[in-house]
């Protein structure tokens, strides 16, 4: 039993099984049918390629599953767009209307509501994709609460304006902390032990030595970045925790990235579906789950069956990603 036990508990690594070729057809299928109903058919796009990508997505030789469906991103997408075509009119009415009262108002508006719907949208989002997300069976599930994510975001939101900018990653560990502590899978919890000034000092480095070294410094920023956001990221099973690690050089980034480049430029953005193919495979490749994980001991606690995609598909309006 000893051994089996060890057996369960050993270092495990993502395996990504996507084929540029699989993806293609799936990327120009629902590229041509959003252009020809006018962006409608958006929402049961964004489902097929989401629950392509789970399902190519194995751990311990199980597959990951997506069980959202169109009907439920496209109710969200129908919310937002609205919201969005009202605020849009009235701004356009206020640029239009040649009095700077109305378009400072009209403007003020526009932004304020952004800032102020956006906390909503990144807990209306992690709770809808958790209860949508699910590996043999077990579903994720978000217990943050909206209002307490709302303070904390519009809290770090000013002080990052009032310091100029320099408080934001500070303000961005913040959130990134709230989320995943909030965050289950069955009878596992997550954490992020990353902080605030380490992020900074990586930024501060990009900043200083971008320039220096003609962009080449880049590889080693990207490779930086991403060690910080998965090293300091960390399960919880029965008391004992887990760390991931990222496991790429700079020279694995450089070799994805000058490929990526080369492949979207001579073929005109053709290669998109396998550039973003290529990139999930580095990605998975990269992230090992340390020592300690009993993936055989996870059992279902409880589901949270949460339908309202709009918070998502607000976020996919702004093109931010969650985490």
């Amino acid at each position: 039993m000893k051994i089996i036990s060890n057996l369960n508990t050993e270092k495990k690594r993502f395996n990504y099984f996507g084929k540029g070729s699989e993806f293609a057809v799936i990327f120009f299928k629902n590229l041509l049918l959003t252009i020809i109903t006018l962006g409608f058919y958006y929402p049961w796009a964004k489902v097929e390629r989401l629950k392509y990508h789970y399902q190519s997505t194995e751990l311990d030789q199980n597959r990951f599953t997506f069980h959202g469906t169109g009907k439920e991103v496209f109710k969200g997408f129908i919310k937002v767009y609205g919201i969005f075509l009202l605020l849009y009119f009235f701004l356009i009415y206020g640029l239009q209307s040649g009095d700077g009262l109305t378009t400072g108002i009209s403007l003020g508006v526009f932004y304020l509501f952004l800032i102020l719907i956006m906390p909503f949208a990144i807990h209306g989002a992690a709770r809808y994709k958790s209860s949508r997300s699910s590996w043999k069976g077990i579903h994720f599930k978000y217990l943050g609460d909206r209002m307490e994510l709302f303070w904390k975001f519009l809290a770090g939101f000013l002080i990052t304006i009032l310091t100029l900018g320099i408080y934001g990653p500070w303000f961005e560990v913040e959130i990134r902390k709230y989320l995943l502590s909030h965050l289950r899978f069955g009878n596992l919890s997550f954490d992020f032990k990353g902080k605030g000034e380490t992020l900074f000092w990586i930024n501060l480095k990009f900043v200083l030595l971008f320039y220096l070294t003609l962009g080449i410094y880049s590889f080693w920023y990207y490779k930086q970045l991403m060690s910080f956001y998965v090293d300091n990221t960390e399960i919880t099973q029965n008391g004992e925790k887990v760390d991931f690690k990222f496991t790429a050089q700079a020279g694995d980034i450089f070799e994805l990235m000058i490929v990526n480049f080369l492949l979207i430029l001579f073929t005109f953005g053709i290669a998109a579906p396998w550039v973003k193919v290529r990139t999930l495979n580095f990605v998975f490749r990269f992230i090992e789950i340390e020592e300690g994980l009993d993936t055989s001991s996870i059992r279902q606690v409880s589901y949270d069956n949460y339908d309202d995609a709009s918070g998502d598909d607000f976020l996919d309006f702004l093109d931010f990603d969650l985490l």
